[in-house]
């Protein structure tokens, strides 16, 4: 039951969504339709009003809509099948003339008329139709908050005048779901299809198989789950969570029945989603080799077990291509998947296979003999070979990841292109493969979607609402021969590092929308500007639904550059709409703050606080800038290092190494020189670092101080070594380390910075390169 001051909140927010009618109409809709037309009449639904559907096909689809409806307006909405076209009725008829997924859609005072030639069109045409209803209407979905329609009054349904004919621009318009790192439970799982199709995506990708944890029941195969299924408990973030222990209990995890993913799968289908399975080989596979060990090449000697992590040299651990028996077991396996999922693709992962253990296996080096294969690379091209075969024996398409390309595609393969720009796929293309974009730059939403001061820790780099929007799949560079092969696109949602249902659909929504928009329209129809106020009524549907956004879009992003001993500072976002407004004087930003309006120049030490404004309510959160003021801050600095400046822009970074604010030192070491335009006295350096360990982030090998008394010629100061185990520590931490340097004075100072060098056998992921990171440089 919602208490008082919820009942109260939710009947204000109605009474307010109400006043956004039918002037409003031209900012409503994601994604854009094809041809769209506004008029000047409006239709109302009332106690007389009725539905002619065409027969009871279009009845199941319509079905949903109109309890939906019913329940958020109170009226008795009858329904007529093969009724003929009548004044105060929704009229659903077949044209076969439209193509699979079009519609069109005509709202009028007397009636709304959706036509379309299946069952998606009209489904689509629906959804559409809803998005020109009150926002309120989304609180009536069964997805929505429990009982929160029951505090929002029976709604006056009326319908903005428009003509529609629209279809969708790919055919296959994909979201993945990573359900193997992260266990979404079923009911779950559900709801994000509601949500998938309420934006007109078409196919759900499910990751069931991961070294993570293996999700789908196999019957001819229980330990797949009995076992592969659980993992051992960590609390820390994925990258540094410990492999499991000899003896360890595993208890974390989950699985689908078989009788669970049926069910998924037919209330997809209702929703005009097909759900593809992916069970990944031969790769990615320590959850099923945890549960049959004998899968796995005999020079394995131990296997893991089920990782809770990234596992280190561990996730090397694959199926052995040598070994009959794998082909046997996976053929068993895809068979039950098969007889679960009707759809026509079947993904078999194939990415990210170190082939170790195959160079060193005598089965697999027979295997090499026997068929005259060059390398591994191509013994992978063998192995994905002879599943492609399986597969297409049972009138099933494989699809995989672009790792495919670098060998033999397998016939009739579909490629995702994932790695970068999703270009790699293009390759398949120009072969006359099918393909599909999937970059991870663009379209991966693990990484950040927003200024990471304020978003909560995940993988690196930056994904923004801009970003995914203004991503062109099919760039003008391309051959019309190469174009035609793709199919379409595809966002991902990878799990390490999400932990409840609510942080899945925060890295997830509302940048669907800009995916979904990308995938649906054409580019001629596609508008940032335009898009971001059609974002807002989108907003207040994921709020009556319930769904946990994220806000990152009205967030500030900054650049502070150091300049002859000031500070350059730029504040920037991604939204034409908003105002950014700031204080210097360590007071929080209000509507009546100061209006950037160009670049500040300040004095080190000065605090910066700004945030975005509309309509006179902050939107963002506070972005807060108190630059240090130290000998070197906004000094000169001399490197071949891009990022340099940050080390004497007074900013400290945060724990997220891609924050902006770090110097990052991959496998590589550094020097950098500061230079002051007087002699100054100097007594020691604090030196700004990042240790992570899952990321393979740690302090220097050394650090080297030189100074210099006329700015050209320098001597050698202090050598700060760090010991094996003081640099590779484990955790995750920013310190600052200090050099006593000695009443010094100088004109110019050089700091060599050595890499951490090679993990060694005690880390948690040994034997890979590392890099340094550090923020700042502080002399005093």
């Amino acid at each position: 039951m919602i208490c008082k001051s919820k009942r109260l909140l939710y009947s204000l927010l109605a009474a307010l969504l109400m006043l956004f009618g039918a002037d409003t109409v031209r900012a409503q809709l994601i994604p854009q339709p094809a041809q769209l037309r506004y008029t000047s009449e409006a239709f109302e639904f009332n106690r007389s009003t009725h539905w002619n559907i065409a027969d009871s096909t279009v009845l199941r689809v319509a079905q949903p809509f109109i309890d939906q409806l019913q329940r958020a307006s109170g009226l008795p909405l009858r329904i007529r099948l093969k009724g003929k076209p009548a004044r105060n009725s929704v009229q659903m008829t077949y044209d076969p003339g439209l193509c699979e997924e079009g519609y069109r859609l005509a709202v009028s005072t007397q009636s709304i008329r959706i036509e379309a030639s299946t069952r998606r069109g009209f489904y689509y045409a629906l959804q559409t139709l809803f998005q020109l209803m009150p926002d309120t209407v989304y609180a009536f979905d069964e997805s929505a908050t429990q009982g929160l329609y029951r505090a929002v009054k029976p709604l006056k349904i009326k319908v903005p005048g428009v003509s529609i004919d629209d279809a969708p621009r790919f055919g296959y318009r994909g979201f993945m779901l990573d359900v193997a790192r992260y266990f979404m439970p079923k009911q779950e799982v559900l709801k994000l299809i509601g949500y998938l199709a309420m934006h007109k995506i078409n196919v759900l990708h499910l990751h069931l198989v991961d070294d993570n944890g293996w999700r789908i029941e196999i019957k001819k195969y229980p330990r797949l789950t009995d076992t592969g299924a659980w993992r051992v408990d960590r609390i820390n973030s994925f990258p540094l969570r410990a492999n499991p222990e000899a003896g360890e209990s595993a208890v974390k995890g989950g699985y689908y029945t078989q009788e669970d993913m049926r069910e998924i799968v037919a209330f997809a289908a209702r929703h005009q989603i097909e759900v593809i399975p992916e069970i990944e080989m031969p790769a990615h596979t320590n959850s099923s080799l945890a549960a049959y060990p004998h899968l796995a090449c005999p020079v394995v000697e131990q296997i893991p077990g089920v990782l809770p992590g990234g596992g280190g040299t561990q996730a090397a651990v694959i199926y052995c291509a040598g070994n009959d028996s794998v082909f046997t077991f996976l053929e068993d396996v895809l068979g039950e998947v098969m007889d679960i999922f009707p759809s026509k693709y079947i993904h078999i992962g194939g990415d990210e296979a170190i082939k170790t253990h195959w160079k060193q296996c005598a089965l697999c080096q027979a295997r090499m003999k026997e068929h005259a294969i060059p390398d591994e690379e191509e013994l992978q091209s063998y192995f994905i070979g002879r599943i492609n075969r399986f597969l297409l024996q049972n009138d099933r398409r494989l699809i995989g990841w672009d790792e495919l390309v670098d060998s033999r595609i397998p016939e009739k393969a579909v490629i995702v292109g994932w790695r970068a720009d999703g270009s790699g796929a293009e390759t398949a293309g120009e072969q006359g493969f099918n393909y599909i974009k999937s970059p991870a730059w663009y379209y991966y939403f693990i990484r950040y979607q927003g200024p990471q001061w304020f978003e909560p820790f995940t993988y690196f780099g930056n994904t923004t609402l801009y970003d995914v929007y203004n991503y062109e799949p099919l760039p003008a560079r391309l051959p019309s021969s190469v174009g035609k092969q793709m199919l379409g696109v595809q966002a991902c949602l990878w799990t390490e590092f999400v932990s409840r249902p609510e942080e899945a659909y925060y890295l997830v929504f509302p940048r669907l929308a800009a995916f979904a928009e990308s995938a649906w329209s054409q580019p001629d129809r596609k508008n940032w500007n335009d898009f971001t106020r059609r974002m807002d009524p989108m907003l207040r549907r994921y709020q009556w639904l319930g769904i946990p956004y994220a806000r990152s879009m009205y967030n500030i992003q900054h650049r502070v550059v150091p300049s002859n001993g000031r500070l350059k500072v730029t504040l920037t976002n991604i939204l034409p709409a908003v105002d950014l407004r700031y204080t210097l004087d360590g007071s929080e930003p209000g509507p009546g703050s100061q209006l950037y309006s160009d670049t500040l120049w300040l004095n080190p030490g000065t605090m910066v606080r700004a945030a975005t404004f509309a309509g006179g309510q902050r939107r963002g959160e506070i972005l807060s800038l108190n630059t240090l003021n130290h000998k070197a801050a906004g000094s000169k600095i001399v490197s071949s290092e891009a990022m340099a400046g940050v080390l004497l822009n007074g900013v400290r970074g945060s724990e997220k190494l891609t924050d902006g604010e770090w110097v990052d030192l991959y496998d590589r070491d550094a020097r950098f020189e500061i230079h002051w335009p007087d002699t100054i006295s100097i007594s020691r350096l604090g030196v700004g670092m990042l240790n992570n360990a899952g990321m393979g982030v740690h302090f220097p090998a050394s650090i080297q101080v030189m100074i210099s008394t006329d700015g050209q010629n320098f001597i050698p100061l202090r050598l700060h070594s760090f010991s094996d185990t003081e640099r590779f520590q484990q955790g995750h931490f920013r310190t600052t380390r200090y050099i006593e340097l000695g009443a010094r004075k100088v004109k110019a100072m050089r700091i060599l910075v050595q890499n951490p060098g090679i993990t060694p056998e005690f880390h948690l992921r040994k034997g890979i390169a590392t890099r340094a990171a550090l923020d700042e440089l502080i002399i005093e």
